[in-house]
């Protein structure tokens, strides 16, 4: 159909993943030695936008089983609290915001994309 589908679609399936990344690093606030971890955008951004394929083992796929997602997992080297762990609850509730911010973003983009092509084939 359209490029711009799969990559809505991607990009919706990229934030549901660093959405149970964020959550994780949220319920384990309180764990010693945990190291909060994310998932950056730019390994998505450039295949999608110059087709670089994975190059890095800590690239990771998505749970999803087929789907060819990628993304960069990261494990944030910020100062640690006195028990090891460096999760900052106020900085992951930022970026889980963020998060839905895109989230939402790219589901009204798709939405918006179906309505065009269903008025276009009704003839309006």
């Amino acid at each position: 159909m359209d490029k711009g589908f799969n990559i809505l679609e991607r990009l919706i399936q990229v934030a549901n993943i660093r959405h149970r990344v964020l959550a994780s690093n949220i319920s384990n606030t309180d764990t010693p030695g945990y190291r909060a971890k994310d998932i950056s955008f730019k390994g998505f951004i450039d295949e999608e936008v110059t087709g670089l394929a994975t190059t890095d083992p800590h690239h990771i796929k998505s749970a999803s089983g087929g789907s060819d997602i990628e993304g960069e997992m990261m494990v944030e080297t910020t100062l640690s609290w006195g028990d090891g762990n460096n999760v900052e609850l106020d900085m992951e509730m930022a970026k889980m915001t963020e998060n839905a911010l895109l989230y939402e973003a790219g589901i009204k983009l798709l939405s918006t994309k179906i309505r065009m092509f269903r008025n276009a084939l009704r003839g309006r």
